[in-house]
């Protein structure tokens, strides 16, 4: 197939474009490249695509109105999948107007372009962000998420409401995936895993946050890829099961479906330190803070709807994830 993946060049966007061209398929790369972050780590994954014959990249914003239409009339995507978007919670709350660019403004663009594009499947990056207020755990996509606790999530359930009206007025399948903290080789620097081992090596201290009284449903970047790409060859389809008087939040009447990729064994973060302590042979120095704003202190993803779907569900173990990660810092940090 000939696929669209936006966010090209940040860290599930590389994988994802990896996992895809080994399959076969023609893959079109698109990403603005903007300094959220150090870019020339973005330009170290684009050239990890950049040999395979299956591959093109284009420099585009997808808040770009003209130029994402003038893209899809150019191509002929079979599937898109969005993995481009604002990133990160704490972030939203020192520069709001970011979010509602990329995060609104271009995920509309990118439903305009699939609708005018007949494209067969549109396959987006949700977030475990949405959970919010929710205590029951594990988080189910059959649960109500409608109490987020930052300018984040709520962006990216409005993409999952956006989502849904353009499978029900034109038929669009979309698919709308709820990540659980991605973490591995090529991440972003301004996770905790890249925090942390760039503060340990450097011998500085740690913050840890909620005192350390935090769990998280790690999830390898590997399974993480592999289950967008299953996703991918399995159209939404209405669910004839659906009751109106009782709306299940996870599928419709329309062609629409939404699933957590998580690994489904949420881990205290004092244990993903020691794992980190363990892969890099040296201990942390720790400073331990209050919870911030727009956190939360657990996320737990019920992958049940997912192992269903595709027959998958991550289940890397933490130490395994994070110990390939050390190597991959280790060599690309090494002069």
């Amino acid at each position: 197939m000939k696929i669209l993946i936006t966010g090209a060049a940040g860290f599930i966007g590389m994988h994802v474009a990896q996992r895809l061209l080994a399959h076969g398929d023609e893959v079109v790369g698109i990403d603005n490249l903007n300094d959220y972050y150090d870019v020339g780590l973005k330009e170290a994954r684009l050239k990890q695509l950049a040999d395979h014959p299956g591959f093109r990249f284009i420099k585009l914003d997808i808040a770009d109105t003209a130029g994402m239409a003038e893209l899809f009339r150019k191509e002929n995507f079979e599937g898109v999948i969005n993995l481009a978007a604002q990133a990160g919670v704490r972030y939203s709350l020192i520069n709001p107007q970011a979010y509602a660019q990329t995060n609104l403004v271009g995920f509309v663009n990118l439903l305009e372009g699939c609708r005018h594009g007949k494209v067969g499947h549109f396959v987006y990056a949700s977030s475990s962000s949405v959970y919010g207020g929710n205590t029951r755990m594990p988080f189910s996509e059959h649960d109500n998420v409608d109490h987020p606790v930052s300018l984040y999530a709520a962006s990216k359930k409005s993409n999952e409401l956006m989502a849904h009206t353009y499978s029900h007025l034109f038929g669009l399948p979309t698919t709308g995936l709820r990540f659980f903290t991605v973490y591995g080789p090529w991440g972003r620097p301004d996770m905790a895993l890249f925090l942390f081992t760039k503060a340990i090596i450097e011998e500085r201290p740690i913050d840890v946050f909620n005192h350390g009284k935090m769990q998280r449903d790690f999830t390898y970047i590997d399974d993480i890829a592999e289950g967008v790409v299953r996703v991918l060859d399995r159209p939404a389809a209405p669910d004839p099961a659906f009751v109106k008087d009782h709306p299940d939040p996870a599928t419709s009447w329309a062609p629409y479906r939404i699933y957590n990729i998580g690994n489904h064994q949420p881990v205290e973060l004092m244990a993903y330190i020691e794992a980190l302590e363990e892969a890099l042979g040296r201990k942390a120095e720790k400073n331990f803070l209050p919870l911030q704003d727009g956190d939360v202190p657990v996320t737990y993803a019920d992958t049940a709807e997912l192992q269903a779907a595709t027959g998958f569900a991550p289940a890397t173990p933490v130490r395994e994830g994070v110990r390939r990660f050390v190597e991959w810092y280790r060599g690309y940090y090494t002069p």
